[in-house]
C-alpha cells in the first residue's frame, strides 16, 4: 500500500502524532475507542494500518457490484467475472489518492468459476475509510477528510491506553471428528482415482463461551509470527487473524508475488523436538510433493498474466515458522506487462488477484475439481475462511493475505476453522492432527470479555 500522501498534495488533513509504548496496544486501543460501523486493521511491514468509518464502499454479491460514495449510489449487474466490473467502478472513484481496506470470501472463487452462489451472498467488501491511521513505533500518521475527524482520532491516540491482555481461556480443538476423517478418506480415494491431484478440506470448531476478539488479537499477536495480521469489524462480520501466507502482492512497478505454504508440522518451542519435526517435514515425501505441485500451479497462474520468462521461484521450500506450526514455503514472482492505452494499473493488478484467487494452498489442484470436493464434503459455506484480507490504492498496488488462523463472529456465533492439504499419500488421522496444530495458533490465545 502506498505511503500516506502529503497534506499539501491532497488538501486533506494530515498529522503525525507522537506515541509512547507498544504500537500493538495503541492500535487496539484506537479500534476499541471508536464506534463506526466499519473498522479494519491490517498489519503490514511493521505498521498497523487502520481504517475507520466509510467514505466510500464497494460491495460485490452474487449478481451485482455496488458503489456508494456520498450522494452517488450505482449498481452494475456483472456477468462471467465480477472483478473487471469492480475495477471500472474503482477507476471512477472521485477521491484523490484513495486507499482502501477490504476482504473477499472464498465463495468469490465459485462466482468467478461460473458456479452457483446463494442469492445475496456478500463476496467482497472494499471500504475507503473516513480516517486512515498508520501506527508504528514512536508515532502515528493520521489522514482524515475533515479537521474534526483528525482531531477526534488524535485525542484517542494521545490518551493512555490500558493493555487489553487478560488471562487466556483456550478451547479444546482435538475432539475426534469422524465426519472429517471420513471426508478425507473419500478425497484420498478420488485423488487415487485421478479425479484431481490435491484438495484442501477444512473443518469448523464452535467457540461456545464468550470471547473478546480484540483482546484475543492482542494476546495472540504476541505469540504468533504471521506474515500479516488483521481485525475486521463490519456490519456482517467480525474477525481477527494471524495470516501465515501472502496470496498476492502487486506493487506500482508491476512486480507480482505470491508465497505458497504447503507442508506442515507442529512448532512446540522445544528446540530438540522442533529440529526433529523440521527434519521430518523436509524429508517427508507426501509433504514435499504437496508443496511442489502447489508451487507448480502458482507458476502456471502467473505465467498466464506476466511477461514471458519473468516468472521465477525464489526461496524454494524453506521453513517458515507461523505460530504453533512450521511450513514449507516458497516465493513465486513475475512482472506484469505495462499499462497500455486501453488498460489501467488498477485493472492490471486486479487481474493478478483474480489469477491467484483463491490460493492453491487453500483450494486444490485443479481448482475446479477441488471446488466440487469442497462443496460436497464441507457442510457450510466458507465465507471469509480461505478467502483474503487486503489493502489496495489508487496506484493499483494490492497487498492481500490469505484468511487463515482466524476467529470469526457473525449472527451471534463465534467459530474457528482450519484445513489440511489432501493428496494421494494422505492419511486421514494425520490430516486431522494437522488441523488441530493449525487451530491451536488461535485457540490457545482466546481471552474472555
Amino acid at each position: 500500500m502506498s505511503a500516506l500522501p502529503d497534506l499539501a498534495v491532497t488538501g486533506e488533513q494530515y498529522r503525525e502524532v507522537p506515541l509512547h509504548g507498544d504500537p500493538l496496544v495503541a492500535a487496539a486501543g484506537l479500534m476499541a475507542g471508536t464506534s463506526t460501523c466499519n473498522r479494519l486493521l491490517y498489519e503490514q511491514d511493521g505498521q498497523f494500518c487502520i481504517g475507520l468509518g466509510t467514505r466510500a464502499e464497494l460491495l460485490v454479491d452474487s449478481g451485482t457490484v455496488r458503489v456508494r460514495h456520498g450522494a452517488r449510489a450505482e449498481t452494475m449487474a456483472w456477468q462471467d467475472n465480477p472483478l473487471p466490473w469492480m475495477t471500472t467502478l474503482l477507476e471512477q472513484l472521485d477521491i484523490p489518492r484513495w486507499s482502501a481496506f477490504g476482504w473477499a470470501s472464498f465463495e468469490l472463487a465459485y462466482a468467478m468459476a461460473g458456479l452457483p452462489v446463494a442469492d445475496d451472498t456478500l463476496l467482497l467488501r472494499l471500504v475507503v475509510p473516513d480516517v486512515e491511521v498508520r501506527v508504528r513505533p514512536g508515532s502515528a500518521a493520521v489522514r482524515a477528510a475533515t479537521t474534526e475527524q483528525l482531531e477526534a482520532v488524535e485525542a484517542l491516540l494521545r490518551r493512555p491506553v490500558a493493555d487489553r491482555t487478560r488471562e487466556p481461556a483456550p478451547i479444546a480443538v482435538d475432539a475426534p471428528d469422524p465426519q472429517y476423517t471420513a471426508a478425507v478418506a473419500d478425497c484420498v480415494a478420488a485423488i487415487q482415482a485421478e479425479q484431481l491431484e490435491k484438495v484442501i478440506l477444512s473443518r469448523e470448531v464452535t467457540v461456545s463461551s464468550p470471547v473478546d476478539l480484540l483482546g484475543s488479537y492482542v494476546h495472540g499477536r504476541r505469540h504468533n509470527t504471521p506474515v500479516r495480521s488483521f481485525v475486521i469489524d463490519t456490519p456482517e462480520l467480525t474477525a481477527m487473524g494471524f495470516s501465515p501466507e501472502m496470496l498476492v502482492e502487486v506493487g506500482s512497478d508491476g512486480v507480482v508475488r505470491t508465497q505458497p505454504l504447503a507442508g506442515t508440522r507442529a512448532y512446540t518451542g522445544d528446540p530438540i523436538k522442533d529440529d526433529r519435526l523440521r527434519h521430518e517435514l523436509t524429508t517427508d515425501a507426501k509433504e514435499i510433493y504437496e508443496h511442489a505441485i502447489s508451487v507448480r500451479l502458482a507458476c502456471q497462474e502467473l505465467d498466464r498474466i506476466c511477461f514471458a520468462g519473468s516468472v521465477a521461484v525464489r526461496d524454494f521450500m524453506t521453513i517458515k515458522q507461523r505460530g504453533r506450526v512450521q511450513h514449507l514455503g516458497s516465493e513465486v514472482s513475475g512482472t506484469l506487462p505495462p499499462v497500455g492505452p486501453h488498460d489501467t494499473a488498477i485493472a492490471r493488478s486486479w487481474r493478478a488477484f483474480g489469477a491467484l484467487f483463491p490460493s492453491v494452498t487453500a483450494s486444490g489442484i485443479p481448482k475446479a475439481a477441488a471446488y466440487r470436493m469442497i462443496r460436497a464434503h464441507e457442510p457450510a459455506p466458507r465465507g471469509l475462511y480461505a478467502g483474503a484480507v487486503f489493502t489496495t490504492d489508487h496506484s493499483g498496488a494490492i497487498d492481500a493475505a490469505l484468511a487463515l488462523r482466524t476467529a470469526f463472529r457473525s449472527g451471534g456465533r463465534t467459530w474457528l476453522r482450519a484445513g489440511a492439504g489432501i493428496v494421494g499419500q494422505s492419511r486421514p488421522e494425520r490430516e486431522f492432527t494437522e488441523t488441530c496444530e493449525k487451530l491451536s495458533s488461535v485457540a490457545a490465545y482466546l481471552v474472555r470479555p
